[in-house]
């Protein structure tokens, strides 16, 4: 990776990381991600989307250490709003139930499953996650940009 950095943009409503589900079948136990959560089809975004600006930038996996910068807007529910339009008294100012860590976790795992930035997600030295609601007339999305570690 050269001294730019490569950003991209995965549309719609982040999706965190969930905890593993834990089952035991024949005394053995095993760990694993519900089949039909919405993880998989946005972490599978967060891959395309990934290697397409890798391709565009021209960009070979490196080796090197990261800076891993990620933005979620979330769109704010119907609950949030009056019948005008306007934001309600009542409405929160950061979306809820779901942590920093685990919006990062997502699209981290995302980016080192596509094999088109990184070698592994181990290679993040200085991360941040922030979210956030959307602003009027703002769509729901997540923004990645990932830049080599400086000195």
């Amino acid at each position: 990776m050269d001294a730019t950095s490569i950003t991209f943009e995965i549309p719609g409503q982040p999706v965190p990381q969930p905890r593993q589900r834990i089952s035991a079948r024949g005394g053995f136990a095993r760990s694993y991600t519900p089949g039909d959560h919405a993880i998989h089809a946005y972490r599978q975004a967060v891959g395309m989307m990934a290697a397409a600006a890798a391709r565009q930038a021209r960009h070979k996996p490196t080796a090197a250490a990261v800076v891993l910068e990620v933005v979620c807007v979330f769109g704010r529910p119907a609950s949030h709003l009056t019948k005008g339009g306007g934001l309600r008294s009542t409405a929160r100012p950061f979306p809820p139930r779901c942590d920093w860590d685990n919006l990062g976790k997502g699209v981290s795992d995302a980016i080192t499953d596509s094999g088109a930035i990184w070698q592994d997600d181990d290679q993040v030295v200085d991360g941040r996650v922030r979210k956030r609601y959307a602003g009027p007339g703002e769509l729901p999305r997540t923004i990645v940009t990932v830049r080599e570690a400086g000195p």
